[in-house]
């Protein structure tokens, strides 16, 4: 049985976030010694092992919280499962798009600074006239059209 602050070193997650998982459900409520302190045993840290990568990989607490509903369930078909990686995978993608935008906005933009005077200062009038922009990265990555990253 381990206490939560092994459980935290062992996972690498605060003890606070730990106790949060145990308040929306995620880890199931902890066994308590005598003096109300929690134990753990091996199938609550790989749980939360399974958390915490799956964190790492940027799925949301509702998507986890489905995953590991339907890990409870070995003999469902994996389809669903699938779904929501395919889910979490299309997400990460349209995020890499609007940074890659990003990138290129802010590259050029410093690139065309000439360094003198605030006044004329390339970054400044990007900054405060949208239309400066040569990309679309307000609507890449929010379902909205992109047009390829460039405007048309």
């Amino acid at each position: 049985m381990l206490t939560i602050g092994t459980l935290s070193k062992k996972t690498g997650t605060k003890v606070q976030t730990i106790r949060y998982y145990e308040q929306i459900g995620l880890m199931p409520e902890p066994g308590r010694t005598e003096g109300g302190q929690r134990r753990y045993d091996n199938a609550q840290l790989d749980r939360l092992s399974f958390i915490r990568h799956s964190r790492q990989l940027g799925f949301s607490l509702d998507a986890i919280r489905e995953l590991l509903d339907l890990s409870d369930q070995p003999n469902r078909p994996c389809e669903e499962v699938d779904a929501i990686a395919r889910r979490q995978l299309n997400q990460v993608e349209q995020r890499m798009a609007r940074l890659k935008a990003l990138r290129t906005e802010l590259k050029r933009m410093v690139h065309e600074c000439s360094g003198g005077r605030t006044a004329d200062c390339k970054v400044l009038e990007v900054l405060q006239d949208h239309s400066e922009c040569l990309t679309e990265h307000d609507e890449i990555g929010t379902g909205e059209p992109d047009h390829g990253g460039i405007r048309p």
